[in-house]
């Protein structure tokens, strides 16, 4: 299965705050807030959740294919990728602007607050689809993530023209993008990620119903936190997927890219819905357990021991049967 994934390509700078935001933030004040926070830790990661969602299939065994647009300095960051099986040649490298950088603080209860520079980032509305579908001979499924917001559209709407089966992600852009903006964006979506609030904006914006929005996209995700994943289909199925037992809580930047790959990689191995939600639902939490979107470690039998854990051994055998891992 040929996958697509465009969107941001990123560097993270990732910050931990000793201390609770809520001990600083003042409710009848909002309106005239200003803050800093003494951090005691910072770490510069690879990051972009386009990137972070390819890191993740690639790592899996699959070989996906990743769009979006970068700066110059994109050279020891695409060589990082090549190496997990990543496809860049579809990337745009700039001829003036830096990538895009994330810069996030997390406090002790793994609330945050970020600012995103989109950089080289906007001109991956320069980027057609068809070409990079020619040169890998088609494409089974196109990834649509948060990235410039006529890139976005641009891809949506091309994927509808070509009839390209989509994945409607626009996650993090959404408190920037109107309601009828977001219909545009999951209109005919073959499925459609979100995490619990971003759902309630979509619905809040859009005005849809999640029955409306059933009707118009194949399968509906929702990630869940603690709770772990629902997934909801046309015909009105729901699934629900527990998480797996965590190990340790670092960071929770880039869980939700480790989902959406662990989900597409089920897809690729033509697993039904629940093992492609248990598959996401594994990976995100080797996400959480480590800092930074793209430096967890993964080894085929401790991954399998941990699905058998949380989901029994049928699951171990099915997923243990795909991935492409070192055994230690």
């Amino acid at each position: 299965m040929k996958i697509a994934v465009t969107g941001s390509i990123a560097t993270d700078h990732l910050m931990t705050f000793p201390g609770l935001f809520e001990d600083s933030i003042l409710a009848d004040k909002l309106d005239k807030i200003s803050l800093s926070f003494l951090v005691d830790e910072l770490q510069v990661r690879r990051g972009g959740v386009a990137a972070n969602i390819a890191f993740g299939l690639g790592y899996s065994g699959l070989a996906p294919i990743l769009v979006g647009a970068v700066g110059a300095d994109f050279a020891d960051y695409r060589s990082w990728l090549e190496r997990h099986n990543v496809d860049t040649e579809s990337v745009h490298v700039s001829e003036t602007l830096h990538s895009a950088r994330f810069v996030c603080t997390t406090d002790l209860k793994q609330n945050q607050i970020a600012s995103f520079y989109p950089g080289a980032m906007s001109e991956a509305r320069e980027i057609e689809l068809q070409p990079i579908a020619e040169r890998v001979g088609g494409l089974d499924l196109v990834l649509i993530g948060p990235n410039d917001p006529e890139a976005m559209a641009r891809h949506t709407e091309e994927c509808r023209e070509r009839g390209l089966p989509f994945v409607a992600d626009p996650s993090q852009q959404l408190p920037f993008t109107s309601g009828e903006e977001i219909k545009s964006l999951i209109e005919g979506a073959a499925y459609l990620f979100s995490n619990e609030y971003e759902a309630a904006l979509i619905t809040h914006k859009t005005g849809w119903s999640i029955d409306d929005i059933r009707e118009r996209v194949d399968v509906v995700v929702t990630t869940l936190g603690a709770q772990g994943s629902r997934v909801m289909t046309r015909d009105g199925a729901v699934i629900e997927v527990p998480v797996p037992r965590e190990e340790r809580r670092l960071d929770p930047t880039g869980v939700g890219d480790a989902y959406r790959a662990g989900f597409l990689a089920g897809l690729a191995w033509e697993f039904p819905l629940e093992r492609c939600a248990q598959f996401g639902s594994v990976l995100a939490t080797y996400v959480i357990e480590t800092t930074g979107t793209q430096e967890y470690d993964l080894y085929h039998d401790h991954v399998v021991d941990r699905v058998r854990e949380a989901y029994g051994q049928a699951s171990a055998d099915d997923i243990g049967a795909r991935l492409s891992l070192s055994r230690h």
